[in-house]
């Protein structure tokens, strides 16, 4: 109990002697933080509110590629600062859509979602096996509803360039089922990820939850669709395609009912908006 006190007597003491420092100051330390670590800050007293809710520290927080674009260059049209901005930014579309970007909330590393229409899809550009249709809870204009293969598979291609560096990431293949789904009780989906022209990493998913391995059936996402995930990979710096696959052809069997928004790559242990 005393040395619980002492600890706490501690902290107080540090932080009255950085409430002694200019806000600019305080500003230039709390933007050596996370976005996570700011919002704590800004609780301990109003000089800190103040210098962590500054637009001099969240505009560290965003990628530099942001920093200098307008709130209605990047879509914020009611954004009043750079810490607005920030939390608007959930997620933007760019690259003509052929892209979702966002921003671990926590972290400030970024995220990425493939969409469907990206990915190369066997026999996506048959209408007698595959359409592209409109969803109200996807972020994408079009997802690719599966009407009846025996063969599945598909992959999706990103350059690491885009990613951000020294940063574990994973890569999840994000989908649904409709009423009508059958075909994929128990079956298994051999799924890779590795650089282009490089060594790959596979694992073996399910797509359906009545499985009898409990860790590796879909997870339901904060959005309410399903994920799988299709391995790790770690950014050390060199440039080069990351390269995401998913193969389940389940022994001959056919299949319906899969709508597949797309894949998204984000930080290890993170879910992004």
């Amino acid at each position: 109990m005393e040395e619980a006190e002492e600890e706490q007597s501690l902290v107080a003491h540090h932080v009255m002697d950085l409430q002694g420092l200019p806000e600019g100051c305080i500003a230039n330390i709390v933007s050596l933080t996370s976005p996570r670590d700011a919002c704590r800050l800004s609780l301990l007293s109003k000089t800190f509110m103040s210098a962590a809710d500054s637009d001099a520290v969240w505009d560290k927080f965003l990628p530099p590629e942001k920093r200098t674009m307008s709130p209605e260059e990047l879509g914020c049209f009611a954004a009043k600062s750079k810490k607005d901005v920030y939390l608007a930014l959930y997620p933007v579309l760019f690259s003509e859509g052929k892209l979702s970007f966002s921003l671990d909330k926590w972290s400030g590393k970024k995220c990425y979602m493939i969409p469907a229409r990206e990915l190369g899809i066997v026999w996506g550009g048959t209408p007698l096996y595959w359409r592209w249709i409109s969803h109200p809870e996807s972020r994408f204009v079009e997802v690719a509803e599966l009407l009846h293969v025996c063969w599945l598979e598909m992959h999706g291609k990103i350059e690491t360039r885009l990613l951000f560096p020294l940063t574990l990431y994973k890569a999840y293949l994000v989908f649904k089922f409709t009423a009508r789904a059958s075909g994929f009780e128990n079956l298994p989906a051999e799924v890779s990820i590795g650089l282009e022209g490089g060594e790959t990493t596979s694992q073996t998913e399910f797509l359906h939850s009545g499985v009898i391995d409990r860790h590796r059936y879909p997870k339901v996402r904060f959005d309410g669709w399903l994920e799988i995930e299709m391995g790790e990979f770690l950014t050390e710096g060199e440039n080069g395609v990351l390269k995401m696959h998913c193969l389940a052809n389940g022994g001959g069997h056919w299949k319906r009912g899969l709508v597949v928004e797309g894949i998204e790559v984000r930080p290890a242990n993170r879910q992004c908006l």
